[in-house]
């Protein structure tokens, strides 16, 4: 094997600018390399990258949670219309029931209410109260202008507040909603005038 000569041993310790190549120091036990793959202005690239998809994170957040509640409350009023159109419904069909109600009243009253006739009108009268339909207004009872309509107002020592004298036709209410005011006469306590004459 033949060795090299010394000049071309010197020539090739030097540089193409005629330096003398500089050993690489090794780094110091403990200390860490720098991560070949990032440099530090690719990590401020990423930590910006990462707050703008945490913003729109949170932003889409905020518009998923919106939407909910817009839901929400539609599905609500949704529901809330739905019972009031079905009220509205029950309210109109027995509104246009209590002249056929009345009728089988009078009947009643008259004796005629007979045989197959009186099933069917005792069904009838069932079915409607089962809908919420309630009948009131009866003789003796107090006058209350809020579901009573007096057509008739006379006087009596007899009485000490108005009340009921008689009840021409009877007044239907669902709940608390007055469908139509029971029709009376009413008589009220005498006046003092009333009594010396």
């Amino acid at each position: 094997m033949t060795s090299q000569p010394e000049h071309q041993q010197a020539a090739d310790l030097l540089d193409a600018e005629g330096r003398e190549p500089q050993e690489t120091a090794a780094p110091a036990p403990g200390a860490e390399a720098p991560d070949a793959g990032t440099s530090a202005s690719e990590q401020g690239d990423l930590a910006g990258d990462l707050a703008l998809a945490q913003a729109a994170v949170a932003a889409l957040t905020n518009d998923v949670q919106r939407l909910q509640a817009e839901y929400v409350n539609y599905k609500r009023r949704v529901d809330r219309d739905r019972e009031l159109v079905k009220e509205n419904a029950t309210y109109s069909v027995l509104s246009s029931l209590m002249p056929v109600l009345d009728d089988l009243d009078r009947a009643r009253e008259h004796g005629e209410l007979e045989g197959g006739f009186k099933a069917v009108a005792e069904s009838l009268e069932r079915i409607v109260a089962g809908n919420g339909l309630v009948k009131f207004g009866a003789p003796g009872e107090e006058f209350d202008p809020r579901v009573h309509e007096a057509l008739m107002h006379g006087q009596s020592p007899e009485v000490t507040s108005t009340v009921v004298a008689n009840l021409v036709s009877a007044g239907y209410r669902i709940g608390d909603r007055v469908l139509r005011p029971a029709r009376v006469t009413v008589v009220g306590p005498a006046s003092a005038d009333g009594a010396d004459s």
